[in-house]
């Protein structure tokens, strides 16, 4: 290691945060910053934006689908907001040269693979959203089951950032982190009445045994270096077990109060 990155790693311990690039540069208590933070940096929030972006593309025909007037306001509101997210997450990669009008076009974000396939860690496709939203969905106890699950996921995973060492993104993600908090709210409410509604478990309980292990897989794997990395940038606080283990006890009460099984 670099004398120079040492003593940015030091600065970062010590609570020092980082502003938005200065031109081009990026600086840390005037001291300079690593080109590998800023390619980090850009990682973490191109997976977020990305993510949003498929998440509400794949859901957006779902809304039609909504059994009453209230499910389709639902979800309409769940899609608008995964935009707004995902158009603030590409404003921060704006200073960087991202342009957002440019990047929405760039990709399909509504493409899905076979349901059947499991990628479980393995990156796939040009764009980097997280593996879980290639997998489509299916009828609408999936979508809320869906939402439910990986809406605390997301939620958990954006609090690490919400006091990261670079202050735009924390600042981006405490004014992001109640609205995902409340989609996950939102599944919760929504299982519940499909399950009222139908009189049976079953297709919820269906919905939630194909999911759960793919939401556990957008945690990554333990010995990913990434995480190790963002942990060390201040980008993040836990390590993926850490964040995990949060949200298979957060899973555990939902699925309690629902009356429904964690998958083995």
């Amino acid at each position: 290691m670099q004398k120079q990155d040492k003593d940015f790693l030091d600065r970062i311990a010590a609570g020092h945060k980082i502003g938005a690039p200065q031109g081009d540069v990026l600086r840390c208590a005037g001291g300079p910053v690593p080109i590998d933070y800023r390619s980090d940096l850009m990682r973490l929030v191109v997976v977020f934006a990305d993510s949003e972006l498929a998440g509400a593309a794949g859901f957006c025909p779902f809304i039609n689908r909504g059994p009453g007037l209230r499910e389709r306001i639902v979800a309409a509101k769940i899609v608008t907001e995964k935009y707004v997210h995902a158009e603030m997450a590409l404003k921060l990669l704006q200073p960087f040269g991202v342009n957002p009008t440019l990047y929405v076009g760039s990709h399909a974000w509504d493409s899905r693979l076979d349901r059947h396939i499991d990628l479980e860690t393995r990156r796939v496709g040009g764009d980097k959203r997280l593996n879980v939203f290639h997998y489509p969905l299916e009828g609408w106890e999936d979508a809320v089951v869906f939402n439910m699950l990986m809406g605390a996921a997301t939620a958990i995973q954006l609090a690490e950032m919400a006091q990261s060492s670079y202050s735009p993104l924390a600042a981006t993600i405490v004014l992001i982190l109640p609205r995902e908090q409340e989609h996950a709210q939102l599944g919760e409410s929504g299982v519940a009445q499909a399950m009222e509604r139908s009189g049976s478990k079953a297709a919820v309980q269906a919905a939630v045994n194909y999911w759960y292990p793919r939401v556990v897989a957008t945690f990554g794997r333990v010995d990913s270096d990434h995480a190790s990395i963002y942990i060390q940038y201040g980008l993040r606080r836990r390590n993926s077990t850490e964040m995990l283990n949060d949200w298979k006890a957060q899973s555990a009460a939902a699925l309690k109060r629902l009356g429904l099984s964690i998958p083995n």
